[in-house]
């Protein structure tokens, strides 16, 4: 599963075990979210005000039972509540904890969901930005720079693109 709703950790059984022993958490400089407009969707891309790194609160797991004896090491991200910046964007949003949370989330001592779960609120939306993005964050195959930033990409990398994507004759 990619997300785990944080109202749902304790009551859902792939998660329940996972609370108290298994938190973790994943670093990112940004995220996306997909912005309904019309009969579209607008790419947006979140951030930290500040533009430094931040952390979502996630749980891991290992899968074991491969024929072959391997294992699969796992994580999923914790989502709440949309906050206020977010709320127009989308309802949910992933639990960024803060350097002085991060030290209770994975402290192995603390493992009480109620203690846990004041960690998993939405951030403010003070310390957030959010800007459009070009649609070619839509494709995989596009990975360079541009992309996370605000606005519109260039004409050239407009062309280059389509130049690339291009039906070809056989």
């Amino acid at each position: 599963m990619i997300n785990a709703r944080s109202e749902t950790l304790t009551e859902k059984p792939s998660f329940k075990q996972l609370l108290g022993t298994h938190r973790c958490l994943i670093p990112a400089d940004g995220f996306y979210e997909w912005r309904r407009e019309g009969k579209g969707k607008v790419p947006m891309r979140i951030v930290m005000k500040d533009r430094q790194l931040f952390t979502f609160a996630g749980l891991w797991d290992v899968w074991r039972g491969d024929p072959e004896g391997g294992e699969l090491y796992t994580f999923t991200i914790i989502t709440t509540n949309a906050n206020a910046l977010l709320r127009p964007i989308h309802n949910r949003m992933p639990v960024i904890i803060d350097r002085l949370g991060a030290a209770t989330w994975l402290d192995p001592v603390v493992s009480h969901p109620g203690t846990l779960s004041i960690l998993l609120q939405p951030l403010p939306s003070e310390l957030m930005d959010a800007y459009e993005v070009s649609r070619l964050v839509n494709d995989p195959r596009n990975e360079f720079s541009r992309l996370y930033h605000a606005g519109p990409i260039g004409s050239l990398q407009d062309r280059f693109l389509r130049y690339r994507d291009r039906p070809r004759k056989r």
